[in-house]
């Protein structure tokens, strides 16, 4: 009897934004915890360029070593092509020595890219005209949720409280007004960015200047936000299976342990932790699963998210921010409060793949 066929899942990481790197950890996990005996893995890398590759599947190649970061190179594997037509089941491979061949096509992409070209819903409208159904975020909540300036208004249009803010678009400077509101610190950020690039904390009107365009060299809009003293709190959020509701991971407070605030070398290189499940009143608890939830859907989110709050100590809960597509590394958030809430990593992974897979493309 002839075993049935495996399903194809092509997992794209790294790319063109700032979270290169990030991209290919998470992938390197997630290679690591889909079942071969049930997946085939099309494991394809994205150069910082923008070169797309079929990469080696060895997770090892795309751990974190020594704080050496790793990356996706054109020679990292030979020039791979996804047409953008529903009716192309092939993927391009163009090999140096062996020429131009064709290989199996994926049933379904896992997306694993983190910032601009990637989380932002330009592969997902690629992958979207070309008909194969993608974990994740569809072409609106993925640009959406990406640039946090629209992401405040929808929360905002949907009872969400958020923190005082300003955007400030190309060749737009931060009024006396604005200073005014927001007060001392502020938090400068690129408002189409993630993994904590480009931001700065502005402790002195001064340093201002110097910190906009350091966000800019990221994005030219960027966010001014007023510095909330408060805790960190994230929650993961799952499409449901089968057509169900979303739900919510238990919390995880993160502790910066002497760190002035969650920057990238606290998240990915020294070193932060968390607690899980977070040790908050319940009624702070039901207000923040309340919130994830509500926000996942205001966007029209699939698939995962992880939204992350601030909780003041008189209990107020403020949105920060969400990801669609959230770092899966080992040591990152959603992977850790599933597992925490009673799924583990591999099961997690399967369960996104079997979401997308029912899901499909298209309009829903």
């Amino acid at each position: 009897m002839t075993s049935p066929r495996k399903t194809r899942v092509a997992i794209v990481f790294g790319g063109r934004s700032s979270e290169h790197a990030i991209s290919c950890v998470s992938a390197g996990a997630i290679l690591g915890a889909l079942d071969p005996d049930q997946y085939e893995i099309l494991p394809v890398g994205i150069t910082r360029a923008g070169r797309w590759v079929l990469a080696s599947g060895d997770a090892s190649r795309l751990a974190i070593r020594e704080r050496a970061l790793p990356e996706i190179t054109a020679a990292s594997g030979s020039a791979v092509v996804l047409a953008v037509d529903p009716t192309a089941t092939e993927m391009i491979v163009r090999d140096p020595v062996e020429g131009v061949s064709e290989l199996a096509g994926a049933d379904v992409v896992f997306p694993v890219l983190h910032g601009a070209y990637g989380e932002d819903g330009t592969i997902q409208g690629m992958l979207e005209m070309a008909g194969i159904p993608y974990v994740g975020a569809n072409v609106f909540a993925s640009a959406a949720a990406m640039d946090k300036e629209f992401t405040k208004k929808l929360a905002i249009a949907e009872g969400i409280p958020v923190g005082p803010y300003a955007v400030l678009r190309a060749g737009v400077s931060l009024s006396g007004a604005d200073r005014d509101r927001l007060g001392l610190p502020v938090f400068v950020k690129p408002s189409r960015a993630g993994s904590s690039t480009g931001i700065t904390k502005v402790s002195d009107w001064a340093d201002l200047d110097a910190a906009v365009a350091a966000a800019r060299e990221i994005d030219p809009k960027v966010l001014v936000e007023a510095a909330i003293v408060g805790r960190e709190i994230e929650c993961g959020v799952l499409e449901g299976e089968t057509g169900g509701e979303p739900e919510a991971s238990l919390l995880a407070e993160i502790h910066m342990d002497g760190a002035d605030w969650y920057d990238f070398e606290t998240k990915y290189l020294a070193g932060s932790r968390a607690t899980i499940p977070a040790d908050l009143p319940d009624a702070v608890t039901r207000q923040v699963r309340q919130y994830a939830l509500r926000t996942f859907t205001a966007l029209d989110c699939a698939g995962l998210a992880r939204v992350d709050f601030f909780v003041t100590a008189s209990g107020e809960v403020l949105l920060n921010e969400i990801n669609t597509m959230p770092g899966m590394t080992p040591t990152s958030m959603f992977p850790q409060m599933w597992a925490a809430t009673g799924l583990e990593y591999p099961k997690v992974v399967d369960r996104l793949v079997r979401t997308a897979l029912s899901r499909g493309t298209g309009l829903h």
